[in-house]
């Protein structure tokens, strides 16, 4: 006879409390993390891995509970699913890998990943609803598929066309475009095989592994050419070939000559000595600097930039080309000009031993740098010289030459200017930059790092010095009974807490130490001092900008944290930057007692031309990579050292130490071990052996490939330096 079991009176739950309490939960926990998904009471079975029969039943009795408390549904089909509905976000597709995508929602904390088969048939960088399937958990993203597909963003591709008898195909350059593009013989036009040209989608497809229909617009040429590949990059980017026959035209209808009127309401600065100082190739020079001394014993330091706000009118044909274009571009081998070469080479240009129509800034100061009185507005001046950055500088290292003594003098005013900005608490990013030395037909023969010397420094503090004097004067003259003026700043966040903990834990691999309490700027100054001249100098100069947020147009009066600056602007370079006629328009309607500009027009613009500014830095680092990439072909089969510069799930780059280039050694093609991705840690690990290759390791790597199409250089791992 069989002992009752006795109830529980209290204490420790009994067993098949226990089971149910546990089945609950996990149960809960599967309907949380396949948010939308069905289930049928089978595959819950499975899915929580249930055998006895008894937790089968206890299964069926907590699925009804919580069909009847309105926790779950039961769809039609007799299966379950979660009654709270994930919320739909909206994002842009970032298309990293032909398996997975991230949607970037900005309603969203953590990027959401979706695999390539839950897009929708969405491509990088197109707008979609995302619904999320598993929320984050346990340092993993949140897990999503897409809903909709709310808009296309582009639907013309740069690619290089595989001609066949049938049919064409054209392989896209966008590395994040997973898909060929299939063209009929009748809509290639005269393209032959290998030539780059320009794809317009006619179908996209809904079926898996099905290639969209698409017609060549444009033949740009044989792939490997120069002006191919740099054609490719500009349609890739967006950025205009040429300049309208109708913008033309209204750039050559204004008149060259300065007429009494357009003297009205300037001040005359053509008696003092004005000098501009730009790079040998420069062919616009939109700064001059003038110096004057003054009885006191101080100096009137004038900085006079183009007045291309005189020129460009509002709503003109002009103001609206350029403000679509909202900035020049400088690729490797040419200037895409945000504005007509009869202005930006000619009229605006501050060419020398011409009078020229300008907008200034003028202070009194002392040998010190301290301004002790500021004047702005409109003005004409007569520029006695063209200096190239190489010969100021060697006046400032001689002392001798014309114009030495000025040049001299505003250089130790250069100095104490930048030791005020960095007592303060302004940032050194300071990178290294390179340029190509190329021949005739735009063939890479030499990669040269460029080097700044005092004679760049002086004319760039002058220019900070401005940009922060007119923002300050018209953020502290605005604030008046009506508010603040509108105006439009250069703004610069301080840098996340949490990316820049993850930089001072990389740095302090290499032996620097990063404080991120206290004051964060002083560390960062000397974390870049003592990496100067090391192997791992542009690795971390790297990882150093891209831990702090980024610099953006905008009518907020925020602070600019690399600078130090509470108030700063872009006033110095309105030829190639349309915010800066924006601030000179504003500038002048404020200097003439107009009243505060509606905020929305304004803010929309400063909006469009960050967007634009970061589209052009992304077409000229193509531009560099391309270069980089062909000069590379030529050293196949060469050893070279190189520092691992970034990891990821696929592979590790390697910037390599003598040229600057950047390749990646595949996890594929490591034989010794499998490794697997920390992407916490910024490293791969051995699964037997367990070694760890990590950012900034110091390798010795071979050139095994090159790819111009994708701008990619494969490479090979020889020895790990120890």
């Amino acid at each position: 006879m069989s002992k009752k079991r006795k109830k529980n009176k209290g204490g420790k739950p009994s067993n098949n409390t226990n089971t149910v309490k546990r089945l609950k939960d996990e149960l809960r926990s599967v309907f949380a993390h396949n948010l939308g998904e069905r289930f049928s009471y089978r595959q819950l079975i499975k899915e929580l891995k249930l055998r006895d029969k008894k937790s089968k039943e206890a299964l069926k009795d907590i699925l009804f509970s919580m069909e009847a408390k309105g926790k779950i549904e039961k769809a039609p089909d007799g299966r379950f699913i979660s009654a709270v509905e994930a919320p739909e976000l909206i994002g842009r597709v970032d298309h990293v890998n032909s398996r997975f995508a991230y949607i970037i929602c900005e309603e969203s904390e953590d990027d959401i990943w979706v695999k390539s088969d839950d897009l929708k048939f969405a491509i990088d960088q197109d707008i979609v609803k995302v619904q999320m399937t598993r929320p984050p958990m346990d340092g993993f993203r949140p897990e999503g598929r897409v809903t909709e597909l709310v808009s296309r963003t582009k639907d013309e591709f740069v690619g290089r066309i595989e001609v066949s008898e049938k049919f064409s195909f054209v392989v896209p350059d966008n590395r994040n475009v997973h898909f060929d593009v299939m063209v009929y013989p009748e809509k290639i036009k005269k393209a032959k095989h290998n030539d780059k040209v320009i794809v317009k989608i006619t179908k996209w497809h809904d079926a898996k592994n099905r290639s969209p229909l698409g017609e060549v617009i444009n033949v740009l040429g044989p792939a490997g050419e120069n002006d191919a590949e740099i054609h490719s990059i500009m349609a890739e980017f967006g950025l205009p070939f040429q300049f309208s026959e109708s913008v033309e035209q209204a750039a050559e209808k204004i008149p060259t000559e300065i007429s009494a009127d357009d003297l009205k309401q300037r001040r005359d600065f053509r008696p003092i000595t004005t000098f501009t100082i730009d790079p040998a190739d420069a062919k616009d020079f939109d700064d001059a600097l003038s110096i004057e001394k003054l009885d006191n014993g101080d100096y009137e330091i004038g900085v006079h930039i183009a007045d291309v706000s005189h020129y460009v009118k509002p709503k003109s044909i002009l103001e609206k080309e350029a403000l679509q274009r909202a900035t020049s571009v400088y690729l490797v081998d040419r200037t895409i000009p945000m504005l007509p070469e009869k202005l930006s080479n000619g009229l605006c240009s501050l060419r020398p031993n011409e009078d020229k129509l300008t907008f200034s800034a003028s202070f009194i100061m002392d040998t010190e740098g301290k301004v002790k009185k500021k004047w702005f507005g409109r003005t004409i001046i007569h520029s006695d010289r063209r200096f190239t950055y190489e010969e100021a500088q060697e006046r400032i290292e001689s002392g001798e030459g014309d114009f030495a003594e000025e040049i001299r003098l505003l250089n130790e005013i250069a100095y104490k200017l930048k030791d005020q900005r960095f007592k303060n608490g302004a940032v050194n990013f300071e990178t290294t930059e390179v340029k190509f030395q190329l021949d005739e037909k735009g063939k890479p023969l030499a990669v040269i790092p460029k080097v700044r010397k005092d004679a760049h420094k002086m004319i760039e503090e002058f220019m900070l010095l401005a940009n922060r004097e007119v923002a300050t004067h018209i953020y502290k003259w605005g604030r008046g009974e009506n508010g603040q003026y509108t105006f439009v700043y250069r703004t610069h966040d301080n840098p996340d807490p949490e990316k820049l903990d993850s930089f001072g834990k990389f740095a302090a691999k290499f032996g620097h130490k990063l404080s991120t309490s206290g004051n964060i700027s002083n560390s960062l100054n000397k974390l870049l001092d003592d990496v100067e001249g090391k192997p791992e100098q542009n690795v971390l100069e790297q990882l150093a900008i891209r831990s702090m947020a980024k610099a953006k147009y905008t009518t907020e009066a925020k602070p600019h944290f690399g600078l130090a600056f509470d108030h700063y602007t872009h006033f110095t370079s309105p030829i190639r930057r349309y915010p800066d006629v924006m601030v000179h328009r504003l500038l002048w309607h404020y200097l003439n007692e107009g009243k505060p500009v509606e905020v929305e027009p304004e803010e929309k613009k400063c909006v469009h031309s960050s967007e634009r500014e970061k589209n052009a830095a992304d077409a000229e680092r193509a531009s560099i990579k391309y270069k980089q990439v062909e000069f590379m072909q030529s050293m196949l089969g060469e050893d070279f050292e190189g520092i691992v510069s970034g990891v990821t799930e696929w592979g590790i780059f390697v910037e390599i130490t003598e040229t600057k280039c950047e390749g990646m050694v595949r996890l594929a093609d490591l034989d010794d071990d499998f490794y697997e991705f920390d992407e916490k840690n910024y490293r791969i690990i051995g699964k037997r052996n367990k070694r760890i290759i990590t950012l900034g390791d110091k390798l010795t790597v071979k050139v095994v490939k090159t790819d111009i199409d994708r701008r990619t250089i494969d490479l090979d791992l020889v020895k790990i330096e120890e």
